[in-house]
C-alpha cells in the first residue's frame, strides 16, 4: 500500500466570501457591491490572524445561484465553510434552497464597507447601497426560521477582534473538517468494565463523520517487526538529537536496546497509520499483544506531529486530540492526551496534577524533554520509554467528549498551567499541573454533575471559543465551565441541556 505522511496544516483549505443583494437597485450599485465586498474580503484574507484563504465569491442576487454555489462549496473538499453578507437589502426568501441545502459551517458577518459615516455627504444613493444594518437582519430572521447552526460576528473587517473572532471559527471548521474525512485505527478494545470510554460508533460517523474500526495488536506486532535495522540506528540518532537522552539508553548504554525496541515501535506505527490513512488511533496497556513494550514515546511524539491518540481503547479522546491538533495548527502550543491523575488540595490554593502512564504529547511544553526509562507497573511487558517534562505555564483547556446515550456531550473546563510546588523526581511522566476556573470546588463538582469523561483532550494551542464554535457546527452538547460558572446555575443547564436535546431530535 502507499504511505501517505499526516498533514497537520490549514494550507489547503479555503473559505467562500458570499455577498447578498438583489436586482432592484440597478447595475451600477451591484457594481459598486461587489467592488467593495471584494475590498472586504480581501481586509480579511490579508489579515494575520485569519489563517485560511478566503475566496470571494460573484455577489448573489438570485435564488437559483444562491442554490448552486451551496451546491458547489459542499462538493469542494478544500472548502470548509462560508461567510455570507448582506451588503445591501437581499430579500431572504432567496436564500432559503441555499440555506437548506448547504452542508458547510457558516458564519454570518454583519458589517458594512465604511467604519465612519460620511455625515455631511449622505444621500438616497449612499442609504441604498449600504443597507448591512437590515439587509443582515432579514438574513438572521431566515437562519434561525430555518434553524441553520452559524457564527455570528459583528463589526468592520478591519476590528483585530472581528479578524480574531473570524480566525477561531476558521480553525473551528478545519477542525470539523478533519473530523468529517477522520479514520481512526484501536489497537484492542476498551480497559475491560470501564464505561466512559464506551461510545456509539455508528453515531459518533454520523454526528462527526469519524471512522471507529479495530485492528488486532498483533497486526501492529507485524509492522514492527518490519522495522529496518538502518531505519531504527537513523530514528535514535534523532532522539539523541532532539532529547537528553538518558545514559543508559545511549549507544553503548546497559538499557540501549530498550531504545531500539521503542523506536522499532515508532517506525511499525507510524508505517502502520500511513498505509491505512489513519489519522488517530488507541492502544490499550491490556491487549499488548508480543509488543515488547507499553507504546510511550511514539504515541507521544506521534500526538506531536498532529494525530489523534486515546489511551485504554478510547477513541473518544483520540478523535478530541486529534481536531484540536487542527484547529490549533500553526499556533504556539499543541494538543495531548490528558487525565485529572491527583489533587493538591490546600485550602483555598487547590491545583490538579494531570499525566498519564506515558502518553502526554510533548507539544505541551518548549523545554527540551528528557528521554529515559523506568518501570510500569502494569501491562507485563518490559519497562517502557517515555519523554519525560512538565508543561509550560499559561492558558489552557481541557475538553471530554461522553456518550450521553442519546447525544455526545461535551465538557470543557478552562484552565492555567502552572509550575509545580516542588519537583517532581520520583514522577517521570510527561504531566502538567493546573488551577481550574473558577475555582478547585465549582470546577471538580460541575464536571462530576456533567458525568464528564477522566480523559480529556489539554490544548493550549486553542482555547474555548474554538470548541465553542465547533460545538455549534456540529451540533453537539457543549458544556463549560469557566470563571463565570456557578454550581447551582450549571445544574439547571445539564437539566435544561437534558430537555432541549431530546426534543431538538424529534420524535
Amino acid at each position: 500500500m502507499t504511505r501517505t505522511p499526516l498533514t497537520t496544516s490549514l494550507d489547503g483549505y479555503e473559505v467562500w466570501f458570499l455577498t447578498g443583494s438583489q436586482h432592484l437597485y440597478g447595475p451600477e450599485t451591484l457594481a459598486q457591491v461587489a467592488e467593495q465586498s471584494q475590498q472586504i474580503a480581501r481586509i480579511l484574507d490579508e489579515a494575520g490572524d485569519v489563517p485560511v484563504r478566503i475566496v470571494w465569491k460573484p455577489v448573489l442576487t438570485d435564488s437559483a445561484a444562491i442554490k448552486r454555489t451551496a451546491l458547489e462549496a459542499n462538493a469542494d473538499e478544500k472548502v470548509i465553510g462560508l461567510i455570507a453578507w448582506m451588503h445591501t437589502f437581499s430579500p431572504a426568501k432567496m436564500w432559503i434552497a441555499g440555506l437548506d441545502a448547504l452542508q458547510k459551517p457558516l458564519a454570518h458577518l454583519h458589517t458594512q464597507a465604511n467604519v465612519e459615516l460620511p455625515w455631511a455627504d449622505i444621500d438616497f444613493d449612499f442609504m441604498n447601497l449600504n443597507q448591512a444594518a437590515h439587509g443582515d437582519r432579514e438574513f438572521g430572521y431566515i437562519q434561525t426560521r430555518l434553524g441553520v447552526p452559524r457564527k455570528t460576528i459583528v463589526g468592520h473587517a478591519s476590528d483585530p477582534r472581528v479578524q480574531r473572532e473570524l480566525g477561531t471559527w476558521q480553525r473551528a471548521a478545519a477542525g470539523l473538517a478533519a473530523s468529517r474525512d477522520l479514520r481512526l485505527a484501536r489497537f484492542g478494545d476498551n480497559m475491560r468494565f470501564v464505561a466512559v470510554t464506551e461510545g456509539d460508533k455508528t453515531e459518533a460517523e454520523l454526528r462527526f463523520g469519524v471512522q471507529v474500526n479495530t485492528w488486532g495488536v498483533n497486526e501492529l506486532v507485524d509492522a514492527v517487526a518490519a522495522a529496518s535495522e538502518a531505519d531504527i540506528d537513523a530514528l535514535v540518532a534523532e532522539y539523541e538529537e532532539l532529547y537528553e537522552v538518558a545514559p543508559e539508553l545511549r549507544r553503548g548504554g546497559e538499557r540501549h536496546q530498550s531504545l531500539r525496541d521503542g523506536a522499532a515501535i515508532e517506525l511499525g506505527l507510524r508505517s502502520f497509520l500511513e498505509e491505512g490513512g489513519f489519522s488517530a488511533f488507541t492502544t490499550s496497556f491490556e491487549d499488548l499483544g508480543a509488543l515488547k513494550q507499553l507504546p510511550g514515546l511514539a504515541v507521544q511524539r506521534l500526538m506531536a506531529e498532529g494525530y489523534g491518540f486515546g489511551a485504554e481503547g478510547d477513541w473518544k479522546t483520540a478523535v478530541l486530540v486529534r481536531i484540536a491538533n487542527v484547529m490549533g495548527a500553526g499556533l504556539p502550543g499543541g494538543a495531548s492526551l490528558m487525565e485529572d491523575y491527583t489533587y493538591d488540595m490546600t485550602p483555598g490554593d487547590e491545583l490538579i496534577l494531570g499525566a498519564h502512564m506515558l502518553e502526554v504529547s510533548p507539544s505541551l511544553t518548549t523545554q527540551k524533554p528528557t528521554l529515559e526509562i523506568h518501570p510500569l507497573g502494569i501491562g507485563g511487558k518490559d519497562d517502557p520509554v517515555r519523554l519525560v517534562f512538565t508543561a509550560d505555564p499559561g492558558s489552557a483547556v481541557v475538553v471530554a467528549l461522553s456518550d450521553m446515550r442519546d447525544r455526545f456531550r461535551l465538557t470543557a473546563n478552562v484552565v492555567e498551567n502552572v509550575e509545580p510546588r516542588d519537583a517532581l523526581p520520583k514522577l517521570p511522566v510527561g504531566r502538567a499541573v493546573w488551577r481550574p476556573q473558577p475555582d478547585f470546588t465549582t470546577s471538580a463538582a460541575a464536571w462530576l454533575r456533567a458525568g464528564a469523561a477522566h480523559h480529556t483532550v489539554m490544548s493550549t494551542a486553542v482555547g474555548i471559543d474554538a470548541f465553542r464554535d465547533f460545538a455549534e457546527m456540529a451540533e453537539v452538547e457543549l458544556l463549560v465551565i469557566d470563571d463565570s460558572t456557578t454550581l447551582g446555575e450549571f445544574q439547571k443547564q445539564v437539566r435544561w441541556n437534558q430537555a432541549y436535546y431530546r426534543l431538538a431530535q424529534g420524535l
